[in-house]
């Protein structure tokens, strides 16, 4: 019998390799319903408490999402298009030159001009040559030489903690990287608002949610029920959504990051992703939302990124699927560009936050769900990976079993 969540969940718990999990998911509909908060968090006074689903949650690159999605507002809005010219709003950004090396000597960096201008569409896909420094040598080697060495109180902004080279020419590669953040300060400089300003008004309000704030947590509600604010992190940095380290994704950011910086609870989560399976409008016009389940990657960045899903690196760009499953890149997340048998759909869009979080979004089958693995340090990295796929796959089966005794009158 296949394993399902009630079971593994529960027994990585008992084991001490997760503290526990909040996996929320839906059907477009909202006849179907699947809610389950499993565990305990431990507050920084050492107590215990149960698991709850509206316990706060750090999203990790889960804000992509939903930063895709003010993008997206912003561009229905006139205020952008997806394929314009960005250099009147980040001149930091369209500035930047591609590093293809160092000299002989190892001491100077070899640069070229960009051949064409850094999109919207690029940044939303991971094809506009900005990457996340630790994925490229060039980069690595050119930030230890010419960067600002990041002091204990340093707070620095998107366009100051993301100043080096573009890792390749804009359009003809693909890495995951910091284009979110960079398409969050996009949003902010074209509405004079900050991100959570944004969020607020055009995501959050119109689904009824409340609970959302950017790193640092200072909502002294919201902190009691914070996941991560407990003996082992208690600067509620995430640690170990990043299983254990990635401490310098937040301590050193000020403002909104939209890569990586939103804290909300997995019970408002699955509400974003059911108004985007759903096509209610609440958030984005349905052609729009078309949009984004639409593959979006030049040929030539097609081809790199099928090269980053099968290299060594390319399990945490899978989010779950096998290396030769097909799959392309929407905006938002990984595009399913094949049908799997009893689970995604053709056009299943999903991403995930960290090492703990994944979430998907299939409307051909009509479900959409979330699931967040509270990992336990150190982290038991094998144990929480097949965990998301036990969450992704028996939620699948539920849905099915539901279908069955639920037949439409």
């Amino acid at each position: 019998m296949a394993d399902s969540i009630e079971s593994s969940f529960q027994a990585a718990i008992d084991a001490g390799k997760i503290n526990g999990a909040v996996i929320c998911a839906t059907d477009a509909e909202g006849r179907f319903v699947y809610e389950k908060a499993m565990g305990e968090r431990t507050l920084l006074s050492g107590e215990k408490r149960p698991q709850k689903l509206n316990d706060v949650l750090f999203l990790a690159s889960a804000t992509k999402l939903i930063t895709t999605i003010a993008v997206l507002q912003c561009i229905e809005d006139g205020l952008l298009t997806l394929t314009g010219d960005l250099s009147s709003i980040v001149p930091e950004l369209t500035s930047k030159q591609v590093i293809t090396g160092f000299s002989d000597d190892n001491e100077t960096p070899l640069l070229e001009q960009v051949v064409r201008s850094i999109t919207l569409e690029m940044l939303l896909t991971h094809s506009s040559g900005v990457t996340y420094f630790f994925l490229n040598p060039h980069v690595v080697r050119w930030r230890e030489k010419f960067a600002a060495p990041l002091q204990e109180d340093d707070r620095r902004s998107v366009e100051e903690l993301f100043s080096y080279p573009l890792a390749f020419q804009p359009g003809d590669g693909w890495m995951y990287g910091t284009g979110l953040d960079w398409a969050g300060l996009v949003v902010e400089r074209v509405t004079g608002r900050t991100l959570s300003q944004f969020m607020q008004q055009r995501i959050f309000d119109p689904l009824g949610i409340s609970d959302a704030e950017f790193y640092p947590v200072t909502r002294d509600d919201l902190r009691a029920r914070l996941v991560d604010l407990n003996p082992k992190d208690p600067e509620a940095l995430g640690r170990a959504v990043f299983g254990g380290g990635g401490d310098d994704m937040n301590k050193p950011t000020r403002g909104n990051f939209g890569g990586h910086g939103l804290f909300l609870p997995g019970a408002d989560y699955i509400k974003i992703l059911h108004s985007l399976l759903a096509g209610d409008s609440k958030l984005l016009k349905p052609t729009t939302v078309d949009t984004m389940f639409q593959h979006h990657l030049s040929p030539k960045a097609t081809e790199a990124h099928k090269a980053a899903m099968t290299s060594p690196m390319g399990a945490h760009f899978r989010v779950g699927i096998d290396p030769e499953m097909k799959a392309g890149h929407g905006l938002g997340g990984l595009l399913m560009l094949q049908d799997v048998d009893d689970w995604y759909g053709e056009h299943t869009l999903t991403w995930g936050g960290g090492m703990s979080l994944v979430w998907f979004i299939d409307r051909k089958n009509n479900l959409c769900g979330v699931g967040a693995v509270q990992i336990a340090l150190p982290a038991d990295h094998d144990t929480v990976d097949e965990l998301k796929k036990t969450f992704s796959r028996d939620v699948y089966r539920k849905y099915a079993v539901w279908k069955e005794n639920h037949v439409a009158l």
